[in-house]
């Protein structure tokens, strides 16, 4: 499986723009939407994407509030949504992953977000698009693509199940506490979201093969089981989106993450 099915390019995206098929949908800070945008692109708060019921924080939207909004947008099944955002693509892949949750799997990031695009010489602009006619498009989540807190508990000692944690070292370590408890999921594996991102290259991903060696040495391999985990999985989409784009076939997201297992008083923790 190619990186294609989830990641675009720049250059494939100027392409493809004037596409009727295709919904750009920019998830950056609103003033940077005021200031300058992808031309077309449609503005959505990274709040309107995840529920919160707290101390759990990035859970999934209901059916309802999340079909309302695929449907102002003027989504239907045939769109191809491309997606980004200008921290590299946490918040882009999130929301690519919860369509894919909800069963809307033609979604992409655009590589770089809007780094990438601005930094070589496409152009930006100011307008806000009309808004689209509301599609009616009405979708309902699946089980897909999604670990619960039950389902890891019971997986703690799989071999063939890795746990991906994204999160800085300072969390994982337990130096830095944004829960109840300190630590990590007993056994997980520490990749920070960042580390697969370019950093001299407009923050694309770095070069397939140099991910895969990397994550071959930390013992995240395509033969295991992988669930992506941060705070809240918002940075640890983007991990799910990476692995996916490798051709990693078991791949979860763990919504809520560790706002929901640092926050359960049963639960073990790693330090």
């Amino acid at each position: 499986m190619s990186q294609a099915r989830y990641i675009i390019e720049p250059d494939e995206l100027e392409a493809l723009r004037t596409n009727e098929s295709i919904v750009i949908v920019d998830l950056c800070k609103a003033r940077q939407y005021t200031q300058a945008h992808i031309p077309g692109a449609h503005f959505i708060h990274y709040a309107d994407i995840v529920k919160t019921d707290k101390p759990v924080m990035g859970l999934l939207p209901d059916n309802d509030s999340f079909s309302a909004l695929l449907s102002s947008l003027g989504i239907t099944r045939k769109s191809l949504i491309v997606a980004y955002d200008d921290e590299g693509g946490g918040c882009a892949a999130r929301f690519v992953w919860t369509l894919h949750v909800f069963g809307h799997e033609t979604a992409v990031i655009l590589n770089g977000g809007l780094h990438s695009w601005a930094n070589e010489g496409h152009a930006l602009s100011n307008t806000v698009p009309d808004k689209p006619e509301a599609s009616g498009y009405c979708l309902k989540k699946t089980h897909r693509h999604t670990a619960t807190r039950a389902f890891i508990q019971t997986h703690l000692d799989d071999e063939n199940l890795v746990l991906l944690d994204a999160r800085s070292s300072a969390e994982y370590s337990g130096e830095k506490k944004f829960a109840e408890k300190a630590g990590r999921i007993p056994g997980a594996i520490h990749y920070e979201w960042t580390e697969a991102m370019d950093q001299s290259n407009n923050l694309r991903l770095l070069p397939a093969e140099e991910i895969q060696q990397r994550l071959d040495g930390l013992g995240i391999t395509k033969d295991k089981e992988v669930i992506c985990y941060c705070q809240s999985h918002h940075r640890s989409a983007y991990s799910w989106l990476v692995l996916k784009s490798l051709g990693y076939e078991d791949v979860l997201g763990y919504p809520g993450s560790w706002s929901d297992w640092g926050n359960h008083p049963d639960l073990p923790v790693e330090l």
